[in-house]
């Protein structure tokens, strides 16, 4: 890793001809590889698909109790009793949704760091 620093003008604590100068050096912000930004980017992505994916079967049992979700892979390892406890709508609305909303901040995040955001720690 390149030692990279900046110089950053600090005019809120003494005047323009007093100026002081602080350091700012790449332990100050928190970078990451363009394979961890990648990572977010696919995981997010898929994070998304699997929710919207389960939001969509959601929406499905509660029309049809009947229906069989995608997640049902046999008797044994089956979601529909949980899609349909009291649990699966702690808030009032289906959990996936809380998903929908997430995983596409986790995207933002990756592009962000791909595009060469650094964010404070």
């Amino acid at each position: 890793m390149s030692d990279t620093t900046s110089t950053v003008h600090d005019l809120t604590s003494q005047s323009r001809v007093g100026r002081r100068e602080r350091v700012i050096t790449a332990t100050g912000a928190t970078g990451a590889s363009r394979a961890f930004a990648w990572l977010l980017i696919v995981t997010g992505a898929l994070g998304s698909l699997a929710s919207f994916v389960i939001t969509v079967d959601k929406f499905e049992l509660l029309v049809n109790p009947r229906f069989s979700p995608s997640c049902n892979l046999s008797p044994v390892l089956s979601c529909s009793n949980v899609m349909l406890s009291d649990q699966a709508s702690v808030f009032g609305f289906p959990n996936p949704l809380i998903g929908l909303l997430a995983y596409p901040v986790v995207v933002a995040a990756g592009f962000a760091l791909l595009a060469g955001a650094r964010f404070r720690r």
